[in-house]
């Protein structure tokens, strides 16, 4: 007995350890990956099966976290997709990049978007730094920021002319939804060069409108389920079924193990209870607290990175941000990261561990002062491990969307969040210290002047 322990133990302590046999397979690994950034589009960070969610199906993200560094709490920027998405593209938050809204004026789109592209453009951007690398770059889906092939990206679906329908996509939002061979010939393009690629897949899924295949409808249709749940739950899994798809292109052409995949959603969503007391004038797809909103349900986020023999999963009890994604994809593709940026490398463990907390903010959403941002300001919040510290601003909102925040007149909220995601007992009462510490960062973060 004592004979066959000693062989197993001298066995065992020969065998690599798991550190040393990844170290091994990364120094095998080509140094520079493909990367896959998915991008979901209005969607909460409780809708997959991976989170919990109790009937959405998402296998393929569920595989896809299975084998990630997963950071259930995550956050974005922005809750809104136009500076959510800059905001990934510069990993600058929107006081920084300046494009805090979807317009600067809905009455005069054509014209006054040039002043938001031109602030997009002032900041070096993750497509544009990957293509000066040698990467060949590709965007398809949500793209604001005029051509994509004039914003950094290679090649792209988006061509951002207003004269022809040019806004938040045109024809890139046709990718998944009408099938993926502009992304797949893409690849497949970029592996006859022998050249890596960085792939924008930002399909209008599960975003409105919620028209998904009919087999998924019905699959989800209950005699007691709202038909809006159900088409929402549909379409969360017609995204799901487009990444699986895409993922699946990858792994026939043998590239999935050398690829890079991030994944996380622009921003939140909810279906809206049409039975519920909701704010006079409410809009008729989406709920309170949800899209455009600083809660949970607007900027929570779960973020994945997978990279097989090269990122271990595990699921991290972390903070991040979206912010973090371009230093992050920077770093692992050999790219010199610009100077300033606030976010840090999420594949840095001890970076993560030094994290005290994320910031973000949330403006009127469709108008913006070029220059001015804080003009439409309506929050700010500071998120660490325990505590969020949510604080009202008053912005100007001109638009018919001020129904979004114009029923919150409480100047600041206060929860402990892991204990309370869906933030329903406000305990800054009881912990005025906490908010006073909280408050003192985010005046250092984003100074707000008196009065606005």
């Amino acid at each position: 007995m004592n004979t066959m322990r000693t062989a197993l133990l001298a066995v065992t302590l020969a065998l690599p350890s798991p550190t040393a046999t990844l170290r091994a397979q990364a120094e095998a690994t080509p140094a520079r990956p493909h990367v896959l950034l998915i991008l979901g589009d209005d969607q909460a960070w409780s809708d997959y099966g991976f989170m919990g969610h109790d009937f959405i199906a998402t296998p393929n993200l569920d595989a896809l976290a299975a084998r990630s560094l997963r950071f259930d709490h995550g956050y974005v920027a922005s809750p809104l997709c136009r500076p959510s998405l800059a905001s990934i593209a510069t990993g600058l938050h929107p006081h920084q990049h300046g494009v805090v809204a979807n317009d600067v004026d809905p009455k005069r789109r054509a014209e006054s978007d040039r002043e938001a592209v031109a602030l997009f453009r002032r900041h070096p951007n993750l497509p544009g730094l990957l293509s000066r690398s040698g990467y060949l770059t590709h965007q398809s889906g949500k793209w604001w920021e005029g051509a994509a092939t004039d914003s950094g990206f290679t090649h792209g679906m988006t061509h951002g002319d207003p004269q022809r329908g040019g806004r938040h996509g045109d024809e890139g939002l046709a990718i998944g939804r009408k099938g993926l061979a502009p992304v797949t010939d893409f690849v497949d393009e970029a592996l006859a060069a022998k050249q890596p690629f960085f792939l924008w897949y930002a399909p209008f899924l599960p975003h409105t409108p919620h028209d998904p295949p009919a087999e998924l409808l019905e699959k989800y249709r209950k005699e007691d389920r709202p038909d809006n749940v159900a088409r929402y739950a549909a379409m969360c899994e017609w995204f799901d079924q487009t990444c699986g798809e895409l993922l699946g292109h990858l792994e026939a052409r043998d590239v999935l193990d050398d690829t890079l995949v991030v994944f996380l959603a622009d921003n939140g969503w909810r279906p809206v209870d049409r039975a519920a007391d909701n704010p006079e004038g409410w809009w008729p797809d989406f709920a309170p607290r949800s899209k455009g909103s600083p809660f949970e349900n607007g900027i929570r986020t779960p973020i994945l990175l997978a990279w097989p023999d090269r990122i271990a999963p595990e699921r991290s009890p972390a903070l991040a941000s979206s912010i973090d994604l371009m230093p992050t994809i920077l770093r692992a593709c050999g790219v010199a990261v610009p100077d300033g940026l606030p976010g840090i490398d999420l594949l840095d463990a001890a970076a993560r561990d030094a994290r005290e907390q994320v910031f973000g903010s949330a403006w009127s959403i469709h108008n913006m002062v070029p220059g001015d941002p804080l003009a439409t300001l309506q929050y700010r919040w500071c998120i660490t491990d325990e505590w969020k510290l949510l604080l009202r601003s008053d912005g100007v909102d001109t638009t018919r969307y001020r129904t979004v925040h114009a029923w919150d007149t409480v100047p600041a909220r206060l929860w402990r969040i892991r204990e309370d995601p869906g933030e329903t007992r406000d305990i800054l009462a009881e912990h005025p210290e906490v908010a006073t510490r909280l408050r003192a960062q985010l005046d250092a973060w984003l100074p707000v002047e008196q009065g606005r």
